[in-house]
């Protein structure tokens, strides 16, 4: 007999053909989770946006998306996953198995996305958003201040903005290393100052992150 719950999740199936299915990865043929998973995807923004919007009367547009990009990433749903224990549950193909791929986050993160579209089609969206309310919202009550959501880049820009001064000027100043381990410095520069401070990451983008963070840092020092 087929099982008919998942455990962690409090939700008995009437049809079980739809659990198997979401707990059926793609190695296992073309009968996958993929769409349920491409329909999980979206009942989940859904649910999340929903209670964000709820929870949070006064946040602006912006801080919603930061909060619902935080708590729907793949890190976030693979934490989920792993605490339901569905790497366990999940069917794989012998290849994936034996790499290990009851563990791999992006396996875990569509699955779980994949139950819930299950969910969805099997007990309807009240019956979804009732799960996915469960589980989200203690990550929603450890939630840090929207402000330490938003990236350093965009914190500087607000900084400066906010004291009617000029956008600061990233500049790539080098690269090195092989294609597979390179490192990338980048110069922040105030223009209205002359303030420069050099950073480096393994992308560009991060090394302009994390150029943005120590010059806001040395603003505020300069501020206090």
């Amino acid at each position: 007999m087929m099982k008919n719950t998942v455990t962690g999740i409090d939700y008995r199936f009437t049809d079980t053909g739809l659990l198997q299915k979401a707990l059926t990865h793609r190695s296992m043929g073309s009968r996958n989770n993929e769409r349920l998973e491409f329909l999980g995807d979206s009942v989940l923004n859904l649910v999340v946006s929903s209670r964000l919007f709820e929870r949070y009367p006064d946040a602006q547009e912006g801080d919603l998306s930061r909060m619902r990009a935080r708590l729907v990433r793949g890190v976030s749903l693979g934490e989920i996953a792993t605490g339901i224990k569905l790497g366990k549950q999940i069917n794989l193909g012998e290849g994936e198995l034996k790499s290990g791929g009851f563990r791999r986050q992006s396996i875990l993160a569509d699955a779980f996305e994949a139950l819930l579209g299950a969910i969805f089609l099997d007990g309807g969206y009240d019956v979804c958003r009732k799960v996915i309310i469960s589980l989200f919202d203690p990550l929603i009550d450890n939630m840090p201040d929207v402000e330490d959501l938003k990236d350093p880049k965009t914190r500087l820009q607000e900084w400066l903005q906010g004291r009617a001064r000029p956008l600061p000027v990233y500049t790539l100043q080098s690269e090195e290393g092989a294609d597979h381990a390179k490192k990338f410095h980048v110069l922040c520069v105030l223009p209205d100052d002359e303030t420069r401070v050099e950073a480096s990451g393994n992308s560009r983008r991060k090394a302009e992150q994390a150029a943005a963070s120590l010059t806001l840092d040395l603003l505020m020092e300069r501020a206090a």
